[in-house]
Parts: structure tokens; C-alpha cells; sequence
């Protein structure tokens, strides 16, 4: 009836390269998805380089920028004369907007007990222009400073933000470790941000 077809041996090499080959890509792609699933990196700003040049305001490629102001509570001295709140020379030191450093009035200050105040960031409100964040670091601990927030960020393959930052200050991070904050930081009820990861 039919005859069996013999396989000689270069036809055994091509199909056994064949497979090799075709497990082999399979097998590079699956740790490819495993690795972007389980990890990969991310986008983030080194609050020790950023200069507060106000470029992560305007050349994110989202329409709101994803980089927010960040309090790194323990670090604050919950200052009467708050550098990141007033403008500079400002002799009133009430809630007025004339008085706010911030465009946007993302930053609540409220009486604790004489003479100090808890500032509050607004994050819907923040454009991460860096105002604030430059007047705490001239004049005060620094406590406040930049971070990219990764559930509003895209994670671009090039950040527009990254490509025209002045002090390289972004730059990839480990994604199962996102933010660089300062201090010992650790998220309460007056943040949110750190929720949403």
C-alpha cells in the first residue's frame, strides 16, 4: 500500500534544529512576560539631583503631569515660616493666596499647637511644577520633594521629562520598589498617593 518514508539523517538535523529554534524563542519570550510582569523598572525621581527646574510640569507627555509633590513627614519641621508655603519676603503669615507659593493652592496648612503647622499636599490639585519643593530645600529640611506616580504614569520607553532634565535626575528603578522618598517615610492617612500602587 504506501510506503513508510524514511527519514535520513539531514532531515532528522533540520527538524530537530527547527524545534530547538522554535523552543528557544518561545522560551526567551515567556521570561520576557514573566520579567514585565513580575518586575521590570519604572521611571522615578532622585530627590538628591532634581534642581526644581519646573520642566516636569511642562513636558510631561500627559496632559496632567504625572509628577506630584511629595511630604516626607518625618523629616518636616512644621515650621510657622514654611519656605515651601510663603513666597519669599512675605511679612503676613496667613492663608492668602497673595502669600502661597504654590499656583495651584495644592498646599493646606493647618494650626497644630504655637508655633507649628502640618502642611498637607492636595495631589489633585499639584502640577509638580517644584515651587514648593524649591523653597523647602533653600529654606527649610527639605521634607518636600518630586516623585513620578506610577498610577497616572505611562512609563513611555524614552520620558519625555528624562530627556530634558537639567541634573539627570530621572532615571529607572525597580518596579517592585518604586519611589525614591527621603527620609523614613511612611504613608498615613494624610496621603493617598500611596494607596493607589
Amino acid at each position: 500500500m504506501g510506503e513508510e518514508k524514511k527519514y535520513n539523517r539531514r532531515d532528522f538535523l533540520a527538524t530537530g534544529a527547527r524545534f530547538s529554534l522554535a523552543f528557544g524563542v518561545l522560551g526567551l519570550a515567556g521570561i520576557a512576560a514573566q520579567n514585565s510582569r513580575a518586575g521590570g523598572t519604572v521611571w522615578q525621581i532622585d530627590p538628591f539631583k532634581c534642581t526644581q527646574c519646573g520642566r516636569c510640569a511642562t513636558d510631561c507627555v500627559l496632559s496632567e503631569s504625572a509628577v506630584k509633590c511629595v511630604h516626607a513627614y518625618d523629616l518636616c519641621g512644621y515650621c510657622d515660616l514654611c519656605g515651601g508655603y510663603f513666597k519669599p519676603g512675605v511679612t503676613d503669615l496667613n492663608t492668602g493666596a497673595e502669600n502661597q507659593l504654590c499656583p495651584t493652592a495644592a498646599i493646606e496648612r493647618k494650626f497644630i499647637e504655637e508655633p507649628y503647622f502640618e502642611y498637607i499636599i492636595n495631589e489633585e490639585l499639584c502640577i509638580g511644577c517644584g515651587k514648593c519643593v524649591k523653597g523647602c530645600t533653600s529654606f527649610g529640611n527639605g521634607s518636600l520633594h518630586l516623585q513620578i506616580r506610577h498610577d497616572l504614569c505611562d512609563n513611555c520607553n524614552e520620558c519625555a521629562i528624562a530627556r530634558v532634565c537639567p541634573s539627570d535626575a530621572i532615571r529607572r528603578v525597580q518596579a517592585n520598589d518604586p519611589y525614591l522618598i527621603k527620609g523614613d517615610f511612611t504613608a498615613s492617612e494624610k496621603t493617598t498617593w500611596t494607596n493607589k500602587i
